[in-house]
């Protein structure tokens, strides 16, 4: 029976509960302890059962309750406290204000299509949620004026359960958006804000709805709205649901209906941050905009887009690139050539590494990339993938010039650590050490933590998670038919005074979640053989629906617990979500990570894991191949890589024994006469001390704010100032540029010095360029010296600017230069001409490049 009408009924509380309101609609209570412990004293069961949602919670409470906590002084008190310190927080973010003191308004806008913020908003599907969540809460800790840009899910990801095999099967439980922390966004009327964006025959409407993220909104997309047909409601159904099709309406909405909703939410966004190719179509909309709204023509358009655009890549291989045909993105956005003046080829090119590849697809990463300002990768390791696999882009330019940085990955130290193990940091380090910073003293202070309470600590948290995990197992069996038997034996899994080893990740094969079985006779061993030496697992995560791979190692896994008879020792917990990522994290005693080295772009688990005081064994890749992994942790292997992966399997399976048998173990069960092991103790200092300040968003998103935010941001004020007049001349300068570029020549070299010179000898470079019908400052001229490798080719190049001397007889221009090599051996010399103009961004934005032959 369809309604005649809805309404929206929202909790109703006494008088002097209402601040009970305002903090379950802002998610600061999720990293602030006081908050969250409050609304676990009003429900212990029933914020459990709502996963940890205070809105349902404060919607099917009794009203008895409420009336009993009402007399509650001691209640009173502390929601008191805990609205005090929301109210405290969002004054008290001074760290933009004074980066920033004096500049012109400026807002950054976060485009991702997932956001992993808490338990209770399951719309992410794994790190790069869970990052982008982060990202938020940390920007909203600096005070930065950013706002996010999401889709909001009907269904989210999915709720895996196993059945009696073993294998993976899905739930899409229903989201409830009237029930979660969101607030649907309105007009000046009251009625609902509606965007709209075109597809193929129709336009689909989408409403928005607001997570509060402490003082940072994230704004989210909704098409599950009448008048959409069917299909279009579905577009905000599944994250990563559907197929291809699905996947560029998706992909639409996000980037063209993302920069339609901030226009119309009031928003004059001054840079633009592309979290993964998913939102790169916001970059055609912006250029829309400039030419249909604001009368500028293509090129300038372009050149303001590209000047405020940032992207970050998180793809290591060029299989998890979106790529389209191009025949669907005509289909879909050919509309996009007509407005900019392009042929379809042309259109299609902004899409394509290679133009002239009429049959190429349309890559959303390779559209990020060319409507960027400043790119980068998500560790240092991965900056030096990305540049390898996106170095087409820019013809001629040395691999480790292409301009691809890297900020490594952190995560939100107030979200992921245990609460009493933040309790023990703000005791001995104080309130600040989730934001210090690598240099600061506060670290000296580690040391000032006894070793007895430190580990007292870290056993409540393994206690604490091997107590939910085995209610969990529990409920799962219950809720699959299980035997009496199987659950008495679930509600025995574990032991809270064994050696835990945690392994949880998405359930892709590169990540190698079965490594550490290759060898069932010494895996046995190395559980069973020593009772006074125990080791056990516990083990989660997810594989893509469609990923039959992924889903046969959670098979491989459990059927190996079941073969071995190991079901008390290795327990695989279904149902990853934050929460129990939280749990592992800090309930295990290392944190186990076996990707093929160079494939995980960063990977996180790790870093929230030593923030808690866990050591890390981990593959040298991502993030763990820039820590200090000999003090903190242990490194399987030392960054080889093999033709053969079977080989590469086989040599790091051996390796990852041979560490928990000689070293790992060992050390972990190394006690003194108290009972105490000192020296894993120490290493778990280590582990905080050296991965806490650095591997964390604090740092990271200051990081994205001083090298990309502030610059882009600056770049757009100046681009835009007297009616488009510096973008207008840039982009004309360009134009100049192409036209005359390929026509420069350089005609003559002159070295002062034959081919063998001393180390720290001067030598002197004269060259003769002809530089067309471009003028002296349109370019620079460098030289360039380095070793030479055993391909001929210079490696690991410094440049060195060349000095204008004028013009000869010839017209030609004059440059000089002296150089000087600091190292013996084979060195070379080459000298370039590139383009120079006081509004770039960088030399290498045209992506031209003339290397002398």
């Amino acid at each position: 029976m369809q309604p005649i009408r809805t309404f929206n009924v929202s909790p109703s509380l006494p008088s002097r509960l209402e601040p009970l309101r305002k903090l379950a609609y802002n998610l600061h209570w999720d990293w602030n302890v006081e908050a969250k412990d409050l609304f676990r004293r009003l429900d212990p069961n029933l914020w459990e059962s709502s996963r940890h949602n205070p809105v349902l919670m404060l919607g099917t409470i009794s009203q008895a309750r409420l009336t009993e906590v009402v007399e509650d002084e001691g209640f009173l008190a502390q929601m008191g406290r805990a609205a005090q310190q929301l109210e405290d927080y969002l004054k008290e973010r001074t760290w933009y204000q004074k980066q920033r003191a004096g500049k012109p308004k400026e807002c950054y806008a976060y485009f991702s299509a997932e956001f992993g913020l808490a338990d209770c908003l399951p719309v992410y599907s794994g790190g790069l949620g869970v990052l982008a969540g982060d990202h938020l809460k940390s920007a909203s800790d600096l005070g930065l004026p950013l706002v996010g840009v999401g889709l909001l899910y009907q269904q989210g990801y999915f709720a895996q359960y196993l059945n009696a095999d073993g294998w993976q099967q899905e739930r899409y439980p229903i989201n409830d958006f009237y029930n979660m922390p969101l607030h649907l966004e309105r007009s000046e009327d009251g009625s609902e804000l509606i965007i709209e964006v075109e597809y193929p025959g129709r336009k689909v409407y989408a409403r928005v709805w607001r997570v509060q993220v402490g003082s940072v909104p994230l704004y989210m997309l909704d098409t599950n709205i009448e008048p959409n047909n069917p299909y279009d409601h579905n577009i905000t159904d599944q994250l990563y649901g559907g197929d291809i099709d699905m996947r560029i309406h998706q992909e639409i909405m996000l980037g063209i209906g993302g920069v339609r909703m901030l226009k119309a939410l009031g928003y004059d966004v001054t840079s633009y941050h592309m979290n993964e190719g998913h939102a790169a179509f916001s970059a055609l909309e912006r250029i829309r905009i400039y030419i249909q709204e604001k009368g500028l023509n293509y090129s300038t358009a372009r050149q303001v887009v590209i000047s405020s655009n940032i992207f970050t890549t998180h793809t290591p291989v060029p299989a998890g690139i979106d790529l389209f045909s191009p025949d669907k993105m005509l289909h879909y956005l050919g509309y996009y050539a007509d407005i900019f003046g392009m042929n379809k080829e042309q259109f299609l090119g902004l899409g394509r590494e290679n133009t002239g590849d009429l049959s190429a697809p349309f890559s959303m990463a390779v559209l990020a990339l060319k409507m960027a300002t400043f790119s980068n990768g998500v560790a240092q390791l991965h900056g030096v993938v990305s540049r390898q696999m996106f170095k087409g882009l820019w013809q001629g330019v040395p691999v480790d010039e292409v301009p691809i940085g890297a900020i490594t990955n952190g995560v939100h130290a107030r979200s992921c650590v245990a609460k009493s193990t933040q309790e023990l940091y703000d005791r001995y380090l104080g309130p600040n050490w989730s934001s210090a910073a690598v240099d600061s003293p506060l670290w000296e202070r580690m040391d000032a933590i006894p070793d007895e309470e430190l580990w007292r600590n870290h056993e409540r948290c393994r206690l604490d998670m091997v107590l939910y995990v085995r209610d969990r197992l529990v409920k799962h069996l219950r809720d699959r038919g299980a035997s009496p038997s199987e659950i008495a034996q679930a509600q025995e899994v574990l032991d809270p005074k064994v050696f835990t080893i945690g392994f949880a990740r998405r359930f892709a094969t590169y990540k190698r979640a079965t490594l550490w079985m290759s060898d069932i006779e010494r895996i046995r061993k190395i559980i069973l053989a020593n009772k006074d030496r125990k080791v056990q697992f516990v083990i989660s995560g997810k594989a893509h629906p469609k990923d039959i791979p992924g889903k046969e190692l959670i098979r491989d896994i459990n059927h190996f617990i079941e073969e071995e008879g190991l079901q008390k020792q290795i327990v695989f917990v279904p149902n990853y979500d934050i929460y129990i990522a939280r749990l592992m994290v800090s309930g295990c005693d290392i944190w186990l990570n076996t990707p093929r080295r160079p494939r995980e772009a960063s990977g996180t688990s790790g870093m929230k894991a030593a923030m808690n005081g866990l050591p890390n064994l981990s593959v040298l890749d991502g993030w763990w191949d820039e820590a200090d992994y000999v003090s903190t942790g242990w490194a399987i292997g030392h960054g080889e890589m093999y033709d053969d992966p079977n080989y590469q399997d086989e040599i790091e399976a051996n390796a990852l024994y041979d560490l928990l048998e000689k070293e790992v173990v060992p050390l972990f069960y190394d006690r003194d006469a108290d009972a105490l092991p000192r020296h894993w103790v120490a290493k778990m200092k280590d582990a905080i001390r050296l991965n806490c300040p650095f591997f964390n968003t604090a740092r990271m998103v200051g990081e994205y704010a001083q090298r990309a935010y502030f610059p882009a941001s600056d770049r757009y004020h100046n681009l835009i100032a007297n009616n488009y007049a510096p973008a207008k001349e840039l982009a004309d300068w360009k134009d100049k540029l192409r036209t005359s570029w390929f026509n420069i020549k350089i005609k003559d070299i002159n070295v002062s010095s034959g081919t063998d010179i001393l180390v720290n000898q001067t030598v002197s470079v004269t060259a003769k360029v002809d530089l067309a019908s471009l003028k002296k400052d349109d370019v620079q001229v460098e030289l360039y010296q380095g070793a030479i490798d055993a391909n001929g080719e210079i490696v690991n190049g410094e440049p060195v600017v060349m000095e204008y001397k004028g013009t000869d007889e010839n017209d030609l221009s004059t440059y000089t230069a002296e150089i000087v090599y600091n190292t013996s051996g084979l060195q070379g010399l080459s000298l370039r001409v590139l383009p120079k103009h006081e509004y770039l961004s960088s030399a290498y934005e045209p992506r031209l490049i003339v290397w002398a032959e």
